[in-house]
C-alpha cells in the first residue's frame, strides 16, 4: 500500500530549481531515505523503499554520502566482532 502526501510548492521555486515536480518528488524522497536512515529512524531496506532504490544501491550511495551503515562505533564493533 502507497500513502500520498501533498506538499504545495510556488511555481517560482520550481522554475528557480529548474526542476519538475516529479524531479522534486523523487529528490525529496531521496533526502528523506538517507536522512532516516542516518538517524536509525528507518532500516536500510526501508529506507531503500522509501528512495525507491534496491538495498544494494541505497548501501552504496550512503557510502559515497559519508553516512555510516553500521550502527556501531569502531570500540562497539571490535567488541562484537571479538564475541
Amino acid at each position: 500500500m502507497l500513502h500520498e502526501i501533498k506538499i504545495a510548492f510556488p511555481t517560482d521555486v520550481l522554475i528557480a530549481m529548474s526542476i519538475s515536480k516529479e524531479q522534486l518528488a523523487q529528490e525529496m524522497r531521496h533526502f528523506l531515505a538517507f536522512r532516516f536512515f542516518s538517524e536509525g529512524r528507518l532500516s536500510s531496506g526501508k529506507a531503500a523503499r522509501l528512495a525507491g532504490m534496491s538495498k544494494i544501491a541505497f548501501l552504496s550511495e550512503c557510502g559515497e554520502r559519508g553516512i555510516d551503515i553500521l550502527p556501531y562505533s569502531e570500540d562497539e564493533l571490535r567488541r562484537e566482532l571479538a564475541e
